[in-house]
């Protein structure tokens, strides 16, 4: 399977637009990364293969129910296999059926069709905020901090 950064990507959001968190496990590299550098809390700040991308994503759809893609724009880089994406996802929160806007700015590395590095810039106050969870991110930032 081979394919570009670009197309990968977006098959990437029709499959999170799908909620088919399996299949967008299956884009990954088995030994594929996943980063969130600006992770906070509880949330990890890296998973190392397809399977921990798979449980990560497992439980996505219960938590945040994503609607529609509002901007996505693909810069390539000087490197073939590799794109920057800034996109900006909406939809609603599942526990408290509130809409949401969420942007995202992702470094994506591509190796035979497969996702190599996602290197994923988000904000973790306005996700937590998003899926109503911000007084627990504060608490264990707090906690952490203590």
């Amino acid at each position: 399977m081979s394919s570009t950064p670009e197309e990968t990507f977006r098959r990437m959001i029709d499959l999170m637009l799908a909620k088919d968190m399996n299949a967008v496990a299956d884009l990954w590299a088995p030994d594929g990364i996943a980063e969130f550098p600006f992770a906070a809390g509880s949330s990890p700040r890296v998973l190392h293969g397809r399977e921990e991308v798979r449980a990560y994503l497992a439980h996505y759809p219960e938590l945040m129910d994503m609607k529609e893609v509002a901007t996505l724009t693909v810069r390539p880089t000087d490197q073939t296999d590799t794109v920057v994406v800034e996109w900006t996802a909406t939809g609603r929160t599942v526990a408290t059926s509130q809409p949401y806007r969420l942007d995202y700015i992702v470094v994506l590395t591509v190796r035979e069709g497969l996702i190599a590095l996602f290197r994923d810039y988000w904000s973790p106050l306005s996700a937590a905020a998003a899926a109503g969870g911000l007084a627990g991110l504060v608490d264990s930032l707090e906690r952490k901090g203590a």
